[in-house]
């Protein structure tokens, strides 16, 4: 079945079938060993009663039996004879042992007795008694199980007639209620289609007013809707700015190549090479990106943080537009991988050299579990209030600056995401002397 709500209903009612099938045959055992105990009560009563009057001295001939249909009595001595019995009775049939001894308990039994040509079902209780002429006999007496069997037969015919019509019931109001119970669940699976149709990411399934499973799953569905919209819109933002930023310098360099090959003496060799380089650069950060995005982890080489800023400012060297203070004294050991991070400190370097008037200083430490880096430099700063946006993607907080002279607003962006990839923080304050203090944060390798 495909219906959740059929295969509640079926499972509820074979469930319930079970259960009233079990109780059914207890309810019939209980009440035949019931009925049949008290059939037994009342045959005792009748064998004692006639033992009371042989103890007495009643002669067997004057003994007063009760009417052999619904109470037969037989009395036998000890060696099986018959002393007594009720009118009609012709025969008796699985009666039970005569007690042993002084033993005083009754002994109970069902078997058949046949009074006046007819058989019928008897439970009967044997007791002994002292005979009117010395000795011991047995009395035996029976009381009718035809009431037990009426009874039991009853109960038994009417369930056949009451079962199916409980479970109709009850497979009727398990329907009901799990289709009430899936109605919200229908719902969000309807407008997860009609969204899924639309390709509308702002639309949002509805919540029920309930504080159950089923609300909390609708809660989650939107979180999951609100988490991809904001991802989709992201990516659209991103392939529109990298668009944008490819078009400049492919622009540029093709301008070039056509001057260059109608009037080979014009050609800039060097402004061509120059978007070269950009437009590699810029591919290379977009990779990064795209790589970082995708959930790519980062390895788990172990290396010293404080060494490596050493060789990423000796290999920059001349290159840097102003001198960098390194100050970086006993190893700081990380995990993680040297190219991303070597990238990282490299973003940072090149956006302090863009900003800085006359000093750049970068400085390693260990500070409780973690590796701090940081570069300061002595330019205008970032306001507090952008302090966050300035690692977006693709964003220049000096919207006069040149792309050339200010790159394409990736290099931050990647230095923070190369952080959090590696389980760390990347955050901008002011610096003590003026300008912008980078804290990049990192945990200690094991």
């Amino acid at each position: 079945m495909s219906s959740v709500r059929a295969r509640a209903a079926l499972g509820a009612t074979l469930v319930v079938a079970v259960a009233l099938i079990g109780a059914g045959l207890t309810v019939l055992f209980v009440l035949r060993a019931s009925l049949t105990d008290q059939a037994g009560l009342q045959a005792e009563a009748t064998a004692r009663n006639v033992a009371t009057q042989l103890d007495l001295g009643v002669p067997y001939d004057g003994l007063d039996l009760p009417d052999g249909e619904d109470h037969p009595v037989r009395v036998t001595a000890g060696d099986g004879r018959e002393r007594a019995a009720s009118e009609d009775l012709e025969a008796m049939t699985g009666t039970p042992d005569a007690p042993d001894g002084d033993e005083n308990r009754p002994r109970f039994g069902n078997g058949t007795a046949t009074v006046d040509g007819e058989t019928a079902d008897y439970r009967f209780a044997a007791v002994r008694a002292d005979g009117s002429h010395g000795g011991t006999v047995t009395v035996t007496a029976g009381a009718s199980l035809a009431a037990v069997h009426r009874a039991v037969d009853t109960v038994r015919d009417a369930m056949p007639i009451g079962l199916p019509a409980l479970l109709a019931v009850v497979a009727g109001v398990t329907w009901l209620v799990t289709r009430r119970a899936l109605r919200p669940v229908e719902a969000v699976r309807s407008e997860m289609a009609a969204i899924t149709a639309s390709e509308d990411l702002s639309r949002r399934v509805p919540e029920p007013d309930s504080r159950d499973e089923i609300a909390r799953l609708a809660r989650t569905t939107n979180e999951t809707l609100a988490s991809l919209e904001a991802s989709v819109e992201r990516q659209r933002r991103f392939v529109a700015d990298a668009s944008h930023e490819l078009r400049s310098p492919i622009a540029s360099l093709r301008t070039q190549l056509e001057v260059g090959a109608a009037h080979p003496g014009l050609l800039d060799v060097a402004g061509a090479v120059a978007d070269t380089v950009r437009l590699q650069q810029l591919a290379a950060d977009l990779l990064l990106l795209a790589r970082l995005d995708a959930g790519e982890r980062p390895g788990r080489t172990r290396l010293d943080l404080a060494e490596t800023v050493r060789e990423q400012v000796a290999l920059r060297g001349a290159a840097d537009r102003l001198p960098v203070a390194v100050e970086a004294g006993e190893p700081v050991a990380v995990a993680g991988s040297p190219g991303q991070l070597a990238r990282a400190l490299g973003n940072l370097l090149d956006n302090a050299q863009r900003h800085a008037r006359r000093t750049v200083a970068v400085t390693v430490r260990r500070e409780g579990r973690d590796a701090v880096l940081t570069v300061a430099d002595d330019g205008p700063g970032v306001p507090e209030q952008e302090r966050e946006r300035v690692f977006e993607r693709f964003v220049r907080l000096d919207d006069a600056r040149t792309r050339d002279a200010g790159g394409a607003g990736l290099g931050l962006a990647i230095a923070r995401d190369v952080a959090r990839r590696h389980g760390g923080t990347l955050t901008v304050s002011a610096a003590a002397g003026g300008g912008a203090l980078f804290v990049l944060r990192l945990p200690l390798a094991p």
